[in-house]
């Protein structure tokens, strides 16, 4: 179920602050409507696991972002990298 949050958080990685929230209180409300944890387990755990998985797929998003920005950059400037 984590590469779920990390695909997701790839898609919309370029809303990342509103993708950690929702990864972050989404998680541990599935993980106790799917039945998968109890709600005595410790919620604020699955709820950092949940927005660190996020993280890493927004930090993807975002990497990629910034490399495809600094390209289009550099080819209108005329840069030979």
């Amino acid at each position: 179920m984590i590469p779920t949050l990390i695909l997701v958080s790839l898609v919309f990685g370029r809303w990342w602050r509103t993708t950690l929230v929702v990864a972050a209180v989404g998680w541990p409300v599935l993980l106790l409507a799917d039945g998968t944890v109890d709600a005595d387990l410790g919620l604020v755990g699955v709820a950092a696991v949940g927005a660190i998985n996020a993280g890493v797929g927004v930090l993807v998003h975002q990497a990629v972002l910034w490399a495809v920005r600094r390209s289009r950059r550099d080819r209108t400037l005329g840069v030979d990298a």
